[in-house]
């Protein structure tokens, strides 16, 4: 079969399956999307940027904060976005600004800011969180203590 043949084929074949798909998202009209983040912004107000590397890795990690917990105070160097998957997190920011979260939301991380994320809360905060990296290189760097 030459070149054109194929390619006729694949067409043809091609258009069924198109049809079927919901042209919203790509997906079959039977898969369901529920958008849970879209911004252009970081939870400080920071444009998002993409990062510029020849060795990129993207990492995702579930975190779990007990009740009374802290992370510590730290900073995101890479893009990292997270999911809040059960309780409520308070998020305090270099600078004095604080965000709630609570289960169900998402929020793209701050770059480069110190913040410090608190359980003040009763059952264990649990998210996951995915970050836009470098290999062999840290996506969390703590404050000096």
């Amino acid at each position: 079969m030459n070149a054109k043949l194929l390619f006729l084929a694949a067409a043809l074949f091609a258009v069924p399956l198109r049809a079927e798909l919901d042209s919203s998202q790509g997906y079959k009209k039977e898969i369901q999307v529920t958008p849970l983040l879209r911004t252009t912004t970081t939870v400080a107000g920071q444009i998002i940027v993409y990062p510029t590397t020849r060795n990129a890795e993207v990492t995702a990690v579930h975190v779990e904060i007990p009740p009374g917990a802290e992370t510590g105070w730290h900073k995101h160097p890479f893009p990292c976005f997270a999911y809040i998957l059960s309780g409520a997190l308070d998020l305090t920011m270099e600078g004095g600004k604080s965000v709630h979260l609570v289960a169900g939301q998402a929020m793209a991380e701050s770059l480069n800011v110190l913040h410090n994320g608190k359980n003040n809360g009763t059952e264990s905060v649990k998210l996951v969180m995915f970050v836009m990296g470098e290999k062999e290189k840290p996506f969390t760097e703590r404050a000096d203590p």
